[in-house]
């Protein structure tokens, strides 16, 4: 191959390299656009959260464990430790996962100093 022929080759693959790098540089400027958009968009969705989250009764902010342990039993589970996970027949209430419902509402009363820890 002659000397022209192989600067021209040079040259057209320069210019191809050239413009990958340019297509690089816009589609990383997109991404670190779109990383600031989101970046800030998380902010504010964390500061409404915590406004959120400062409304919420203290009592509901507190049970999160409660509040699933219902709705496992409610939804025909064993939550005791008996029985846990195991499906309960229908209309069939269970005496140990009652008690743990009502262990956990009376803790929750008793560090509160509720109407149970003083009555007992």
């Amino acid at each position: 191959m002659d000397p022209y022929s192989q600067l021209d080759e040079l040259h057209r693959s320069l210019e191809k390299m050239t413009n990958t790098v340019a297509q690089l540089e816009n589609d990383i400027l997109d991404a670190l656009k779109e990383n600031t958009e989101l970046k800030v968009e998380n902010q504010l969705l964390r500061e409404k959260i915590n406004k959120l989250s400062q409304t919420v009764p203290d009592a509901k902010k507190r049970q999160p464990g409660l509040e699933s342990l219902r709705s496992i039993y409610k939804s025909g589970y064993h939550i005791c430790n008996m029985y846990y996970g195991s499906h309960r027949e229908a209309g069939n209430d269970c005496i140990f996962c009652l008690d743990i419902l009502d262990n956990f509402v009376n803790a929750k009363e008793r560090k509160q100093g509720g109407k149970h820890a003083k009555a007992k």
